[in-house]
């Protein structure tokens, strides 16, 4: 049996395989409002095989946002503008998913394009919030802590944000958790140093993310399921690490999380990071064996057959692919071609062109 292209059921909702499109930032929103280049980024994927299309990090608050052309959902008004890009993945066979987020100190950004570095508030950009009033990198905005109540607004924030996706038509619902953005920086005990009941040990740094995931939980409906990124760790001594996750994850399961979407690093600027292909993937595997809830491997992950091995081996329940999506909206009808899989999901538009029984050339 080739397990990356088995159906897999979550909840009241079946993926057709268990090769998935990781959430991958486009800057190319206005006013938090998505565009053409979303349905045709995200649809191509749709298209292309992939068995969930996952929406980038999509902004709860407008002062969430990574950057001033990033995705939004803080109004009724941007949900009915994801309706006809959830119709249209879903027409293809997919599920549409989204990640719902918050950028805390590393928000108010340019696009990577043009430059990455801090937006003053003169020039379009706005006052950042953090757990603490430490700025990420000399060249980031200088962020705010967040006071207790606006701690808990932001939660109902994220649940009203988690009701719009399930109103425009998104069947799973993921926590952006990860890459040291807001929860993540609260997690942390090298961007976290609040002395208050989310600071200092790690039930209270894990107090705020833990409350929006069970608020989120609430406010999704029981057939459709609930994910969570994170960063299993900072990549520095003293930071976040695996063995945190792995309690932070026993909390998420207990909650009705269903999947952790296992990535690493992002809250340390400076972080050495070893990577190789699949160098995220044993925290994946560590997590889903000894928390006990399914997971998501991500991180260079580029062939079929790596991508199979994972899941053979038992090291994640799901294969989360971002950049050789970019490269290849098809990657998934090309990997079943080298694997050999039997699909039924070629598009008829395309069959002409399209030969599963032919291994795509190197």
């Amino acid at each position: 049996m080739i397990k990356l292209f088995e159906k897999y059921k979550i909840r009241g909702v079946e993926l057709r395989n268990r090769l998935w499109v990781s959430p991958m930032c486009q800057y190319s929103s206005v006013d938090g409002m998505p565009t053409d280049w979303h349905l045709v980024h995200l649809g191509s994927r749709a298209t292309g095989g992939a068995g969930l299309v996952m929406m980038e990090a999509t902004a709860v608050v407008p002062e969430g946002r990574i950057s001033p052309s990033d995705a939004g959902i803080w109004s009724d008004a941007h949900a009915d503008a994801y309706r006809r890009i959830t119709k249209f993945i879903k027409e293809q066979g997919a599920a549409a998913g989204i990640q719902i987020a918050h950028a805390g100190r590393k928000a108010s950004t340019a696009e990577p394009w043009n430059g990455g570095q801090k937006v003053d508030e003169g020039s379009g950009g706005w006052e950042t919030v953090a757990p603490s009033a430490v700025a990420f990198a000399d060249d980031y905005p200088q962020p705010r802590a967040m006071t207790v109540a606006e701690i808990e607004r932001a939660v109902e924030d994220f649940a009203a944000a988690a009701e719009r996706s399930v109103a425009a038509g998104f069947e799973v619902v993921e926590i952006h958790a990860a890459h040291g953005y807001l929860f993540h920086e609260f997690l942390s005990p090298l961007s976290n140093f609040r002395t208050d009941e989310y600071g200092g040990s790690l039930e209270n740094r894990m107090r705020f993310p833990l409350a929006a995931a069970r608020r989120i939980r609430a406010a999704v409906p029981e057939n459709l399921p609930v994910f969570v990124r994170i960063s299993a760790t900072d990549w520095t001594d003293g930071g976040w690490d695996l063995e945190q996750s792995i309690e932070f994850c026993r909390k998420l399961k207990e909650i009705g999380i269903d999947l952790v979407d296992v990535s690493t690093g992002g809250n340390v600027a400076d972080a050495r990071i070893p990577v190789a292909p699949g160098y995220q993937v044993p925290f994946a595997a560590e997590i889903r064996r000894r928390a006990g809830i399914a997971t998501g491997a991500v991180g260079l992950i580029t062939e079929a057959r790596q991508a199979e091995e994972i899941l053979q081996k038992g090291d994640a329940d799901a294969i989360l692919v971002a950049r050789e999506f970019l490269r290849d909206p098809y990657f998934p009808l090309h990997a079943a071609a080298i694997l050999g899989a039997e699909l039924d999901y070629v598009p008829k538009q395309y069959g002409r062109a399209i030969d599963l029984r032919r291994p795509k050339a190197a």
